[in-house]
């Protein structure tokens, strides 16, 4: 089958379709988003948006929902009524079942007569292929047709490789936009600036210079209503195979020679490449798989994860992963990476830790023996960077203390900064490509993935226990500890 190559932009009419339109993602965040693009005049005139789902509803029954499920997900300083009012008249309802071809033409009568169309797939992965055979089949795909797929593409390296092929039937590569929505976020892409457009990083940037990388992306709520989801699925393939490796990538890749996507993107292709693979030993010594128990969530009382709604009561699903890694190329040789996510932990927060290598010799005798210099990048729930020093205390003598230079992005720029979903479906509508793992980043990320996975079923060991509210098993205390270095919380 020949596969066309899209259109850079839409020049006329755009259709937006979101298959599983009114699921938890479509409401919490995809519809919010495009609201904040309506509002601020970023969507193409001529667009329409069309969100599927199985309920027999009639324009006032989804009216209805939009209403009372969407606006509590937008920031109520951004509610502008005549903007809601335009906003909801380009909202569509279509009734379809993903699974039944006969379904798909009524979909194409709702579509504008030669538009564009870009088609979000916010379902399940399993849906991924036929969704897009049907769409072939109803005569819905050409050159100008764009795909969205949500994230984790398969659970393992032979399932994302058989939807990647299947999805490629239909749609190239250049068509094929894989989301990772941390890839969308300001403190993410001013990461690239800080490290390539700043002189005084680069030369540091690497061995012997940094001691250690952590990147940690915590979560202080449980699984909630998306246990049927997760249990079976765990931290491992839901965050660290996507989230936080293209996290690494961006932290550990070497200047690419322009902004051009695949540029960018073959430099960090290479660094998944280059993480040194884990045998069973490696897993035994430098990974922690951890689930919750009950405690406390911002003073609340949390259940365990057993007591979530549809968790079977003999889960080994880890809700907590942390782990080492290292790359085998000479600017990181010898520095360990550590990375952490998990749930129901003490806070939520993800951000990137850069501690640089200790003084060899230090002339101050009362210097705290904590880290000299840390960079600390924090991607949410706030967004800045913060390079920690040393200085002397007032007063006499030679008392040292860490500060830290602050830069706080919100208040150093006056403009509107649009939240990572929005900006990556304007990416999205635009072309861009940069921003979106390619089939070959994906599937470096599961190969080396898929060892550990392998690694824990060998070891059959059940996940650590730790308390809701904690950071962790103490086990990933002492991941660190081995290292001499400690989680930031900690030092």
């Amino acid at each position: 089958m020949a596969i066309p190559t899209p259109a850079s932009a839409p020049a006329g009419p755009l259709d937006l379709v979101i298959f599983g339109g009114v699921g938890d993602l479509s409401v919490r965040k995809l519809l919010p988003a495009l609201y904040m693009a309506h509002l601020h005049h970023n969507l193409p005139e001529a667009t329409r948006i069309h969100a599927l789902g199985r309920q027999t509803w009639d324009r006032r029954a989804f009216n209805a929902f939009i209403h009372d499920k969407v606006r509590g997900f937008i920031d109520p300083a951004a509610l502008d009524e005549t903007a809601w009012q335009g906003f909801v008249a380009r909202l569509g309802y279509v009734c379809l079942d993903a699974t039944q071809a006969t379904d798909f033409a009524g979909l194409a009568s709702a579509l504008q007569p030669g538009s564009d169309r870009v088609y979000y797939l916010a379902t399940a992965p399993t849906l991924f292929t036929g969704i897009c055979a049907h769409l072939h089949g109803a005569g819905l795909i050409d050159e100008r047709s764009r795909v969205v797929l949500e994230k984790p593409l398969g659970h393992d390296l032979a399932s994302a490789r058989a939807i990647n092929d299947e999805v490629g039937r239909y749609f190239s590569e250049a068509q094929t936009f894989r989301i990772d929505h941390y890839l969308g976020k300001e403190t993410v892409q001013n990461l690239m600036v800080l490290r390539f457009g700043n002189t005084i990083f680069e030369p540091l940037w690497r061995s012997p210079y940094i001691k250690s990388v952590q990147i940690t992306v915590a979560e202080s709520v449980g699984v909630g209503s998306r246990a049927g989801f997760y249990d079976g699925t765990g931290a491992l393939r839901d965050m660290v195979q996507n989230h936080l490796l293209q996290l690494l990538c961006i932290v550990a890749m070497e200047p690419p020679v322009s902004l051009d996507p695949d540029a960018v993107r073959d430099e960090k292709l290479k660094v998944l490449r280059s993480l040194r693979p884990m045998t069973v030993a490696d897993v035994a010594r430098d990974t922690v798989r951890g689930q919750y128990a009950a405690g406390a969530s911002n003073g609340d009382k949390a259940v365990g994860y057993h007591q979530e709604a549809n968790v079977p009561p003999e889960s080994n699903t880890e809700t907590f992963v942390a782990l080492r890694a290292h790359i085998n190329n000479w600017r990181w040789a010898n520095v360990p990476i550590f990375l952490r996510t998990g749930k129901r932990l003490a806070e939520r927060r993800s951000e990137i830790v850069i501690e640089f290598a200790d003084l060899p010799y230090t002339i101050f005798p009362d210097a705290p023996r904590q880290p000299v210099n840390r960079l600390m990048i924090r991607l949410q729930p706030e967004e800045h960077v913060q390079l920690q020093m040393m200085a002397k205390e007032p007063g006499s003598g030679m008392r040292l203390r860490p500060v830290s230079l602050n830069l706080d992005l919100e208040s150093a720029f006056s403009a509107r900064r649009a939240e990572a979903y929005e900006r990556l479906l304007m990416d999205v509508i635009k072309g861009r490509l940069t921003h979106f793992m390619r089939r070959d980043e994906l599937e470096a990320a599961w190969t080396w993935v898929e060892p550990i996975l392998d690694g824990w079923s060998n070891l059959n060991e059940k996940p650590r226990p730790y308390t809701a509210g904690s950071w962790g098993p103490a086990a990933s205390s002492a991941l660190m500890a081995r290292e001499g270095s400690a989680w930031v919380e900690e030092a």
